[in-house]
C-alpha cells in the first residue's frame, strides 16, 4: 500500500458526461453559468462538452456555443470529448485545450454501441491522436466498462490491460479507467488498476466511478491507497446510468471533496462553491442534487 496522495486532481465532468443523457433541453446559457461557477470553485480541468452527432447526443449540440461563452481562467484545462476527426476539428475550432477519446474494455459493449471491435474502435482514433499532438493539445483516453459490462457481465482484467496498452500506443497523456455501470468493488478495482499500471504509469492513470451500487467512494479510496491521484467527478451527481433505470450515475463531486478534505488531502477546490454550482444546475433540472453531502450541508444551513 502506497502512502496516500497529499494532493488529488479532480476532473469535473458534470457539464459533459453529467448532462449528456438529460432528456430536457438545457440552454447554453445555463451550461455556461455552470462552467463559470466550476472555474471559480477552483477546478484545474473541466469537461465542457462533446463534439458528437447531435442526432445521437442532442444535449451536446450547443458545445461550440458553450465553449465560446465561458470565461476562461489561465491554467485551467477545458476539455471536449471527440469521436472522430470531424469532432476533433470542431473541438480545435472551439479552442478546447484537451481532447478526450474513448474505447470499451468489453467486446460486447463495443459491438453493441459502435458496431466494431475494440481494436477497430481504438485504431479509429489514431488520426485524432496524431492531430492532437500536432496542434499541441493534451490527449486523454477513457476505457469504459473496465469493471463490468451490461451485456457480457464480468470483463477480464487482461482485456482492460490490452485497451490501456493500445491507448498508450496512441500517445495519450492520461488514461482513465471507468466503471461505466458502477458494479465494481474495492478489491477488484485495486486489481484492475495494479494490472493497468504494468503497461502505463500509475501517475498518469485516473479513475472514473459511477455510484450505481453505492461503491464509488470505496473504490476511490482503494485507488488512493495505490497512489492514484486523479479522478473524474460530477457536480451534484449529474448523470444517470442508462443501463440501470433510476440508478445514480457519476459519483458526486461534493461527496468526493468531503471525503478527501476530511482525510487531509488537498484539492484546491472550494466545497461550498461546488455545492452552490450543484444547486444551480439541479434547480435548472427541477430536482434536488443527487449529492448526499450537498443535501446534508443545505439542511444544516437551513437549520
Amino acid at each position: 500500500m502506497s502512502p496516500l496522495p497529499r494532493h488529488v486532481h479532480l476532473v469535473e465532468v458534470g457539464p459533459r458526461d453529467g448532462l449528456q443523457n438529460e432528456k430536457q433541453e438545457i440552454p447554453a446559457a445555463v451550461k455556461i453559468a455552470l462552467v463559470d461557477r466550476l472555474t471559480a470553485a477552483g477546478f484545474a480541468n473541466i469537461e465542457v462538452g462533446a463534439f458528437v452527432s447531435p442526432k445521437w447526443v442532442p444535449q451536446m449540440a450547443t458545445s461550440a456555443e458553450v465553449f465560446a461563452g465561458i470565461t476562461r481562467k489561465p491554467g485551467v484545462v477545458y476539455s471536449a470529448l471527440v469521436p472522430n476527426m470531424k469532432g476533433f476539428e470542431a473541438a480545435l475550432a472551439a479552442g478546447a485545450d484537451e481532447v478526450v477519446i474513448f474505447g470499451a474494455a468489453s467486446e460486447a459493449f463495443s459491438q453493441k454501441n459502435i458496431n466494431c471491435s475494440i481494436a477497430e474502435s481504438v485504431e479509429r482514433f489514431r488520426p485524432v491522436a496524431v492531430a492532437a499532438k500536432a496542434h499541441g493539445k493534451r490527449l486523454r483516453a477513457a476505457v469504459s466498462c473496465a469493471l463490468g459490462c451490461p451485456y457480457q457481465g464480468e470483463v477480464p482484467i487482461e482485456a482492460v490491460v490490452e485497451v490501456v496498452r493500445r491507448m498508450a500506443d496512441l500517445g495519450c497523456d492520461e488514461i482513465g479507467i471507468a466503471d461505466t455501470i458502477g458494479v465494481g468493488t474495492p478489491r477488484r478495482t485495486s486489481a484492475v488498476f495494479e494490472a493497468a499500471a504494468r503497461v502505463f504509469p500509475l501517475g498518469h492513470l485516473s479513475g472514473h466511478f459511477h455510484d450505481t451500487y453505492g461503491q464509488a467512494l470505496a473504490n476511490i479510496l482503494a485507488c488512493l491507497e495505490l497512489g492514484v491521484a486523479t479522478f473524474d467527478t460530477s457536480v451534484a451527481g449529474l448523470g444517470g446510468c442508462p443501463y440501470a433505470k433510476g440508478a445514480t450515475g457519476n459519483v458526486a463531486t461534493e461527496d468526493v471533496l468531503y471525503m478527501l478534505h476530511g482525510m487531509g488531502i488537498e484539492t484546491g477546490i472550494d466545497l461550498d462553491a461546488v455545492c452552490a454550482a450543484g444547486e444551480l444546475i439541479s434547480a435548472a433540472l427541477g430536482r434536488p442534487p443527487h449529492s448526499r453531502v450537498n443535501r446534508a450541508l443545505a439542511a444544516r444551513k437551513a437549520a
